[in-house]
């Protein structure tokens, strides 16, 4: 097979390996769930910075959840079957793919069940989901690769969490000041600045991931 189609079967192997289980997605639900609950009867009144705050905390540690699972749930035994059968780029790629499915998919039910209970300050829907985008490509690419590395270790959460810290704080400052813009709270036409530089770090993490992944794969 060529690179897409490995790439089109291994992610068509994620999805129906999580329509199966459901234990991983369920457990993300639940959380994002009881959290917009807890922040729903913790604060009298939200206002449109502290709900385009709380938006992004929510959606970063669901997304730490979410795709930690992405090489540590693979056992030995299947990463030798992979690794006589598959390109490494196509491994990757995949998983990149469905994780920024999931996260997006994600990133829209927090935003129902946030604006449900806090109401919806988004003023500029178009730019929202572009930044709800790109954050979710970004969120996908940088916690699916450092969980490629921390899967490696026998800490691997921990392992994670200080790896991923230094990119996706740039990443996240990125998106709040995007999503600010969309709620009204900044304005200017610098906005499409922003939108391109998240854009181009999404595509430099992308870059060196692809570049750095087959060493790692082969060891």
């Amino acid at each position: 097979m060529n690179l897409f189609a490995q790439i089109y079967h291994l992610v068509r192997k994620e999805f129906t390996l999580e329509w199966r289980q459901k234990f991983a997605i369920t457990g993300i639900l639940l959380y994002v769930l009881s959290t917009v609950f807890i922040v729903y009867i913790s604060f009298q009144n939200i206002g449109p910075q502290v709900w385009n705050v709380l938006f992004w905390v929510i959606m970063l540690f669901a997304s730490v959840n979410a795709v930690l699972k992405s090489f540590v749930q693979e056992s030995g035994y299947r990463q030798l079957y992979y690794y006589q059968l598959l390109h490494p780029i196509a491994i990757l790629l995949s998983k990149m793919i469905y994780n920024a499915a999931l996260l997006l998919l994600l990133g829209v039910l927090t935003f129902v069940a946030l604006g449900f209970v806090a109401g919806n300050p988004v003023q500029e829907a178009g730019n929202f989901a572009l930044a709800l985008f790109l954050g979710s490509l970004g969120f996908s690419i940088t916690f699916t690769f450092v969980s490629a590395i921390a899967a490696k270790a026998d800490n691997s959460s921990t392992l994670m969490a200080i790896l991923s810290f230094p990119v996706v704080i740039p990443i996240l400052l990125l998106l709040v000041n995007l999503s600010a813009h969309a709620v009204g709270l900044l304005g200017g036409t610098e906005i499409w600045e922003k939108i391109m530089l998240l854009a181009a770090v999404d595509l430099i993490l992308v870059a060196l991931a692809l570049v750095l992944f087959p060493f790692l794969w082969r060891d």
